[in-house]
């Protein structure tokens, strides 16, 4: 399948560097903290996937010795302002090579996954991350539920693409950001539960948690359906 990725993209660069943790995205990193702190031990993370460097930045106040890594220059070259001080590396796709065996004891996977679009491409890079890892270290996988190419949220739209409805694990699906000013439709590949379980498998790595976040009432945001459908899967794997 022949997939673009859009954040390949200068414009978009832009626009989603502005981007913190505004509504439906402030669920994906709420319940990170304690997940992490209970799982990893040790301060050296990668940021596969980085973008921008939000995610990067995240770590960083977290204490971790965090390295941004991500197949976008033009995400990259904003990620450097924003963190003067930190580590940002541009890479090939699948190319891991520049890191040696078990140098990290965390491995964050924010919304890249959600690009990576062939079982075969999701496998090599998984493998690739399970060599990074140090003996007990912990990749954290956030991706987007397919809930949420077919709802609306406090920072999504879908209701223009019906077609999302029909698409099945490894079909393109269409979203709408409402957060930026770059509005043109993200293409995102779906993935189910299931099938995420089976290439972990593929990949050698060990499933020990799955996190679906949903809203609270008390939170300072107009949820829509977060409430009661989770938006994003936070995956814990050894």
């Amino acid at each position: 399948m022949q997939f673009d990725n859009v954040y390949e993209d200068a414009r978009r660069a832009e626009a989603y560097a502005k981007l913190e943790f505004p509504g439906t995205y402030y669920l994906a990193y709420r319940d990170l903290p304690g997940i992490i702190l209970k799982y990893v031990t040790g301060k050296a993370a990668l940021d596969f996937g980085c973008g921008t460097g939000r995610s990067t930045r995240f770590l960083k106040k977290l204490g971790f010795d965090a390295v941004g890594i991500d197949i976008s220059e033009d995400m990259l070259k904003l990620a450097r302002p924003r963190d003067p001080e930190g580590s940002y590396f541009t890479v090939k796709d699948g190319d891991l090579s520049r890191f040696k065996n078990g140098t990290f004891d965390l491995v964050l996977s924010a919304f890249t996954f959600d690009n990576i679009p062939t079982e075969d491409k999701k496998i090599g890079n998984m493998k690739e991350i399970k060599r990074l890892l140090k003996p007990g270290g912990v990749f954290v996988n956030l991706v987007s539920s397919p809930d949420i190419y077919v709802n609306e949220w406090a920072s999504f739209s879908t209701k223009d693409f019906q077609e999302n409805r029909k698409a099945k694990s490894g079909d393109r699906v269409k979203i709408v950001m409402t957060d930026v000013d770059d509005q043109r439709p993200i293409e995102d590949v779906i993935w189910a539960d299931d099938a995420y379980r089976d290439v972990y498998k593929k990949s050698g790595l060990e499933l020990v948690r799955t996190h679906k976040p949903l809203a609270r009432n008390d939170e300072p945001y107009d949820w829509i359906n977060e409430t009661k459908i989770a938006p994003w899967v936070v995956y814990v794997l050894k």
